[in-house]
């Protein structure tokens, strides 16, 4: 069974609690509800990691890598710009990484760092995002298996 790392990013616990009218209601527990619901019906393994903190966010990545995850999927959230140690790291891993957002960041006027050194980005599709997402990443592992 594939092991997916799910990252959730700078401020993602105010989910639900702020920005309503640009992210939605959902609070980061309901998003890991959904999210393990979606492993569930894709016969995926998902370990759901959360910080504020860059460095843990960091060793997290490295964390996965020791121990031969297949794949992740990040909603980096705060870290979108301007943190290229995050962004070094996902490209040392070996492993491919999918961005999500719920929202759009572009129409916000914002162009994901971290999307640059992805596989590939998932936009604008609320929660369903992460099943497209988390679809998509296993159609990538299994293609390079």
């Amino acid at each position: 069974m594939p092991k997916i790392l799910v990252v959730h990013g700078a401020g993602m616990n105010m989910r639900g609690k702020s920005q309503i009218e640009v992210f939605g209601p959902l609070t980061m527990a309901q998003y890991d509800e959904h999210i393990r619901r979606y492993a569930g019906e894709l016969a995926c393994e998902v370990e759901i990691f959360h910080s504020n903190i860059e460095g843990e966010v960091i060793n997290r990545f490295y964390d996965a890598f020791e121990r031969r995850f297949d794949g992740a999927l990040i909603n980096p959230a705060g870290y979108t710009t301007d943190y290229p140690a995050l962004c070094a790291a996902i490209t040392q891993v070996g492993f491919p990484v999918v961005e999500v957002h719920l929202s759009n960041p572009a129409m916000r006027g914002r162009i994901s760092d971290v999307g640059r050194v992805c596989r590939s980005v998932v936009t604008g599709f609320g929660i369903y995002g992460y099943a497209l997402a988390l679809r998509g990443l296993l159609e990538i592992i299994r293609a390079r298996k």
